[in-house]
Parts: structure tokens; sequence; C-alpha cells
């Protein structure tokens, strides 16, 4: 119980976070990586707000025993770059660069029931259904 409280309040503050910095408006975010012409340099500090903080707790988790909420933390598994992390990586750069949203903003941004939002939404977790089948077609083999 304690878990899913504190993911819902973490989620509400970064869904909060999104709002405010202007995440959530794909033309604020595409003037971001216009280099070439009105470039908006502002993200740049919301980027370097959101590393410092979690470089700290990630610093400060790395000498704890154990998390507060949990029983385990939960490291990544994987500590090598691979082809599909190369190209996971290209895919969202381009469909950030192209439509303004990467997932967090676009879920939040799907509340204002705006058409082009809507679409990206739903395109989103197509292309996530469709990498899970993939994936288990993969691991049958």
């Amino acid at each position: 119980m304690k878990v899913g409280v504190v993911a819902f309040v973490a989620g509400l503050v970064f869904a909060i976070g999104l709002g405010i910095s202007g995440m959530t408006q794909p033309s604020k975010v595409v003037g971001f990586l216009d280099f070439t012409g009105a470039w908006d340099p502002s993200l740049a500090f919301v980027m370097m707000g959101a590393i410092g903080v979690h470089f700290y707790f990630a610093r400060r988790a790395l000498v704890s025993k154990r998390p507060l909420f949990a029983e385990r933390f939960a490291w990544p598994e994987k500590v090598h770059i691979d082809a599909p992390l190369v190209v996971g990586a290209i895919l969202f750069g381009v469909g950030w660069g192209l439509a303004g949203y990467c997932p967090g903003p676009a879920i939040v941004s799907a509340a204002s029931l705006a058409p082009t939002t809507l679409a990206f939404f739903g395109a989103m977790i197509a292309s996530m259904f469709v990498f899970e089948m993939i994936i288990r077609a993969q691991s049958r083999s």
C-alpha cells in the first residue's frame, strides 16, 4: 500500500512539474531542439534540474541497504550498450523531435483531449503493444 501511495504522489509531482516547465507544449520542446532557428534554451534548465535530483538520489540509493518503501532496489539488469538500446534511443529522439512529445508529457497532455495529442498518445500505446508482441515472439523462438 505504501509503495502505491508513494508512486502516485511521485507521479503527481512529476506531472505537475511537466506542466509548469512547459514540457507538455510540443512547440516549446521543438523550439528547444531548433538550434538553427528560434532556439529556446529554457528546457535545458529543466533537464539540468531533473538530472541533479536524479544524481543525488541515485548516489544515495547506492549506499543504502534498502529503499524506504520497498523490499529491494530495482536496478537495471543490462549495463552494456547494445543494438536495441541504440535503435530505441534513435526512435525516441526522432519521435521527440518530430512530435514534441516524449511518453511522460504525452500522458499528461492526453488529459487535454486535444485531437493531435490523442493521436500521438494512441500511436505511442499501439507501438508499445507491437513492441511487446515482437519481444514475446522472439523469446518463444
